[in-house]
């Protein structure tokens, strides 16, 4: 999923003059998809971060007198799962860990992939041909099989979750930083720039950050459903979330046994995960096409 860079995912650095960011968010606004999908997935998010302050039932405590019972049953909005616990209040519960699983892992590896591809990319030479061939010995494995690997290396649990997602996008990462940077550095301001007597870490934060973050940005945006579909397979499979805890991809594993009992309420999760994913997609897309000042 994440093991090659798309060149059609990567903006093009633009110097960021003033009204740049005003014009993006203009375009941005005129696209009823994307902002269609922002407000579904901040509803997630808000829905994830209050749902203890929500009047819902304990996600823990079941009744196996209530176990699958339909969707639309009294007190039962969503209808219950395997052991009689409320759907709707183990899907927003379980928005926490999956939407925190999906984003910490891409917000972990936007740091340290940028940092190493600005820093490969601006120094080059040797350094940047050690930096970048380490990076493409990750390209050689699939990142489903890498994430498989490395957390069941690691063990069940949220932390090494995170561990193995973040080793899976720090190398797509800094590949686009090291791509993007390489351009800025060519450019005419940047040789004057050093022509004045500006020093390296001068430039970069003054003259190189503001073009190049932009376009790791948009990236690692469209790498946070990848990153929740991966966190949820690897919950599916045993090797991420432990029960009881409620996150999507576990609920759709516990549940998959009663998909020809009551397949509606089986199906739940896996539609949250479905949804969730493809609003972020599209809140991606139209985040690129809001910052490529050419269309």
């Amino acid at each position: 999923m994440a093991s090659t860079v798309d060149a059609a995912d990567v903006v093009e650095p633009v110097n960021a003059a003033p009204g740049y960011w005003s014009g993006v968010l203009k375009r941005f606004l005129r696209d009823p998809v994307a902002v269609t999908c922002t407000v579904i997935v901040l509803a997630l998010i808000l829905a994830a971060i209050f749902a203890p302050y929500l009047d819902l039932a304990d996600p823990y405590k079941g009744s196996m007198i209530k176990r699958l019972k339909p969707i639309g049953t009294p007190g039962y909005l969503l209808g219950a799962d395997e052991q009689g616990r409320d759907m709707l209040a183990r899907l927003i519960y379980g928005g926490r860990l999956t939407l925190f699983i999906g984003l910490m892992p891409v917000v972990f590896a936007f740091f340290i992939g940028s940092a190493l591809g600005i820093f490969a990319g601006y120094v080059g030479g040797i350094v940047n041909t050690v930096i970048m061939r380490t990076v493409d010995v990750f390209f050689a494995f699939p990142s489903v099989l890498l994430a498989i690997a490395i957390s069941g290396a690691l063990g069940a649990g949220i932390t090494n979750t995170l561990v193995s997602l973040t080793v899976v996008f720090v190398p797509p990462l800094a590949r686009v930083a090291e791509s993007v940077t390489a351009s800025v550095r060519s450019l005419d301001y940047i040789d004057a720039a050093r022509a004045s007597g500006g020093g390296a870490l001068t430039i970069v934060r003054v003259h190189i950050l503001g073009n190049v973050l932009g376009p790791i940005f948009v990236y690692a945006t469209s790498l946070t459903s990848v990153s929740m579909i991966l966190a949820a397979g690897l919950s599916f499979l045993g090797i991420g979330v432990s029960p009881p805890e409620p996150e999507w991809g576990l609920m759709l594993n516990t549940l998959r046994t009663a998909i020809y009992v009551n397949p509606l309420v089986a199906a739940l999760p896996g539609l949250m995960i479905f949804v969730t994913s493809l609003c972020l997609n599209l809140l991606s897309d139209g985040l690129r096409s809001a910052m490529n000042v050419r269309d």
